[in-house]
This record gives C-alpha cells, sequence and structure tokens, in this order.
C-alpha cells in the first residue's frame, strides 16, 4: 500500500519509514480568507500539494499538514482562523522536536502563508542554537520570481493570478471561477496602505474591500501546473541538498 503521509502509517510501518528517511516534511498553511472566488484554505492546499511531490524521494517523509496559521490580520473576513505568532512557532518547534524522537532531526518547512514566515523562522533558529534539529523554512513561491514575472508581469499578491493559477492546479473543484471578476472590481493593485511612507494598512481590509490583491481573472490552470512543476523541482534539490549534509555541520559555529 501506498502511503503520502506519516499519519497513514501505523506505529509498525512508520519505524520503517522513520529509519529510511534523512528529511521530514512539514507543511503548513493558512485557513483565511481569500476572497469570494478562491476557497479558505488555499494557502494550505498548496503547501499540501507541493510537500505531496516528494512523497516517493527516497529521504523525505511527509508529515502531517499544520492548517491554520498567523492570519489575525484576515479577521474581518467570514472564515478566517488564526493563532498568535508565538503558538504557531511553538507548535511547529514542538513537531519538529517530537521527529527527532525516532531518529530524523532534518526537515523542511513547506509553507504557503507568508504571514508564518517570522514564527518559523524563529522556530528554525531555536531548534538549530538548542541542536534539536535543523529545519529549513521554505515557501513554495519563494524562487519563483522569475516564472511569475515572466507569466504575469508582477509579483506575487493575495488571491492573485498566482495564487489563483495554483488553485486551479491542486484544487479546481474549490474555485468559484463565476466570482473572479467580483474578487478583482473588488480588490487591490498592490498588498498594503502607505501614508507618507508609514505603513498603515495593519488589516487586509484596510486595503481592499474583496479580499483580493491582483488580477484574479488572468489565472489559469496551465500557468499553475508550471508553478506546481517548478516549486517541486525546487523542493526535490533542496530535500537532496539537506539529506547529503553532515549534522554536525549544520549546527552553530563556536565563537572564534
Amino acid at each position: 500500500m501506498s502511503r503520502t503521509y506519516l499519519h497513514e502509517h501505523t506505529t509498525t510501518t512508520a519505524a520503517d519509514a522513520f529509519e529510511e528517511a534523512e528529511v521530514a516534511v512539514l507543511p503548513t498553511g493558512s485557513v483565511e480568507q481569500h476572497g469570494p472566488a478562491l476557497p479558505l484554505g488555499t494557502d494550505f492546499f498548496a503547501a499540501r500539494a507541493v510537500a505531496e511531490t516528494v512523497a516517493d524521494h527516497p529521504d523525505a517523509l511527509v508529515l502531517p499538514p499544520v492548517p491554520v496559521g498567523v492570519s489575525v490580520h484576515h479577521r474581518q473576513f467570514d472564515g478566517t482562523l488564526w493563532t498568535d505568532p508565538e503558538t504557531f512557532e511553538s507548535y511547529v518547534a514542538d513537531i519538529l522536536a517530537s521527529v527527532t524522537e525516532h531518529g530524523v532531526r532534518k526537515a523542511v518547512v513547506v509553507n504557503g502563508h507568508g504571514g508564518n514566515s517570522d514564527a518559523l523562522q524563529r522556530a528554525a533558529r531555536n531548534l538549530r542554537d538548542d541542536e534539536i534539529a535543523f529545519a529549513a523554512p521554505w515557501n513554495w513561491w519563494s524562487n519563483l520570481d522569475a516564472l511569475i514575472e515572466e507569466e504575469f508581469d508582477t509579483s506575487l499578491g493575495h488571491a492573485d493570478e498566482v495564487e489563483t493559477s495554483m488553485m486551479l492546479a491542486v484544487a479546481e473543484r474549490w474555485v468559484r471561477e463565476a466570482a473572479l471578476e467580483a474578487a478583482e472590481e473588488g480588490g487591490a493593485d498592490s498588498w498594503g496602505k502607505s501614508v507618507y511612507g508609514a505603513s498603515v494598512g495593519f488589516d487586509t481590509i484596510d486595503f481592499t474591500e474583496s479580499g483580493a490583491v491582483g488580477e484574479p481573472t488572468a489565472g489559469s490552470r496551465e500557468v499553475g501546473e508550471k508553478l506546481l512543476d517548478y516549486a517541486s523541482e525546487d523542493l526535490q534539490a533542496l530535500v537532496d541538498w539537506l539529506a547529503e549534509q553532515e549534522m554536525d555541520d549544520l549546527w552553530p559555529r563556536e565563537h572564534r
């Protein structure tokens, strides 16, 4: 029987999976508004889909996804769930620390929500400083700027053409394509709000009525499949690199 995730194993087969693995892969996302057209689980769906592409990697073991993240800035929109950054940081760190009890001390966090990034960096730093685990936080889009620029002549927004494309590729059944135009009409051209150089857009509702930022009507399944393929190639390479590293070389260097 083919298994993608750790939670699909029994305790007996998990022992074999941990023995073979060098790198744990943890998808993290969010359950938050993505306008009237995209599902609340957009970031979760994307991170999960990218993480699943390394399920057959001989050195990787995919952990159960963490769906809810740091999303309080979307709280005025119905359906949004969130946790505070410190709770999220501790939760992810605990998950990765528990994995080390089974012999795997390297991890890639496949993240689908930008709001999680600071907390993930702190968790990874603390795990490394304490020589518990070496975790590499990695946003699935982080190396795709050139592709996004080529396809859309823009950068990543929110519930925009990039995320619409990804959802059409990995979760099309949950996309309300008839609402894409309304998302765009009530959206914003760019993220945030600035007054004389001061950032005053604390919540998403401060600068977009629909919750979208960008041009979601320009999204396409074809581009989404490209995004998934490119992200998968990067993740495969990152897992390869991490699997080859000696643990002693990953810990903090001593003071000279």
